[in-house]
């Protein structure tokens, strides 16, 4: 990401020498199109990134959550276990 942004530095830097030399106008559109194809590709790549990072979070929420249940049902199933030997206690 930060060689795009390298890139678009470039392209901005030359666009105002051009616009300070006039270099011609080849040089302008392939400029403005070189600018216009990276800033897309950064923008796809960010909006990719958002999105897997979402996915991340949710992953994270879904382990977080399993490791609780699962240990409230241990919690659960010694609880039933203790409840279940007080009741087979002979009652004096």
């Amino acid at each position: 990401m930060l060689v795009w942004c390298v890139i678009l530095f470039v392209l901005g830097i030359t666009a105002f020498l051009d616009s300070l030399f006039n270099y011609g106008e080849i040089f302008r559109r392939v400029n403005s199109v070189l600018f216009m194809l990276i800033s897309l590709a950064l923008l796809v790549r960010t909006t990719t990134k958002m999105k897997s990072r979402k996915i991340e979070t949710y992953l994270e929420k879904i382990e977080r959550l399993s490791t609780e249940l699962r240990n409230l049902r241990k919690e659960q199933s010694g609880k039933t276990l203790t409840d279940d030997a007080q009741t087979k206690q002979p009652v004096s």
